[in-house]
């Protein structure tokens, strides 16, 4: 996987913390004092989202499981979908797509993406995120925000003025690989390695990358209707 930046500094309750095993600021509200009762929170949230799915958590469980007041929840997250965003996002790196060469930012994100799922630690929050957001508007909306930073904020790094339209496009390729790998298991998908996944979806992903007009056929890709090797003589 190529070069990732760490986002421990970017604002905002779907910012990544911390690049992998190491200790960076958590997310909400509060200042130096509270960060550690922050990451009390989000460490019970994780195991109550985990273990009751997100409609069946309250604000009150989770400040219960970290043993605080469940007003202390709410000054710091703000509500329950914002503690549920902050404690599946808190640890994700932002790619910078401009620290590797063009041919190779397709397979960044892929790798990012399938990297992430198979994290022995945070595995299951971003497929958390995916299950709660099929039935939750309020999630759905901050998952747009997670995936608008990990895709779309990366792409309009480069400068590229489509970066939304890109983004949106790479978004549904990388979730419905996520949704049929992790969740519905779909085979041979599932079983496949993360190199094998990278090299077959990562070629679809650059593609959306590079293609000048992404509602046009690939021109470097043979017509399909035209006999190959050219007109019979």
């Amino acid at each position: 996987m190529g070069p990732v930046t760490d986002s421990s500094h970017a604002a905002g309750p779907a910012r990544g913390q911390a690049a992998r095993g190491q200790a960076g600021p958590v997310l909400g509200t509060g200042g130096p004092r509270s960060e550690g009762t922050r990451r009390a929170i989000l460490d019970a949230a994780r195991a109550t989202f985990a273990g009751r799915g997100y409609e069946q958590t309250t604000i009150r469980a989770v400040a219960a499981q970290a043993g605080v007041d469940a007003s202390m929840v709410m000054r710091y997250f703000g509500s329950k979908a914002g503690l549920f965003t902050a404690a599946v996002t808190m640890d994700l790196d932002i790619p910078d797509l401009r620290s590797v060469p063009v041919g190779d930012r397709g397979d960044l994100l892929v790798r990012l993406f399938v990297t992430r799922w198979e994290h022995p630690v945070h595995g299951d929050e971003m497929i958390a995120m995916l299950r709660a957001g099929v039935t939750s508007e309020i999630v759905a909306e901050q998952f747009q925000s997670v995936l608008s930073q990990l895709v779309t904020e990366p792409i309009a790094a480069l400068g590229d003025e489509r970066a939304a339209e890109r983004g949106t496009l790479i978004a549904a390729q990388l979730l419905g690989l996520g949704l049929c790998r992790c969740i519905l298991q779909f085979e041979p998908l599932a079983s496949m390695s993360a190199d094998d996944v990278v090299a077959a979806v990562g070629p679809s992903v650059q593609r959306y990358l590079t293609q000048p007009d992404l509602t046009q056929p690939d021109p470097t890709e043979p017509d399909p209707t035209k006999p190959a090797g050219g007109l019979p003589g």
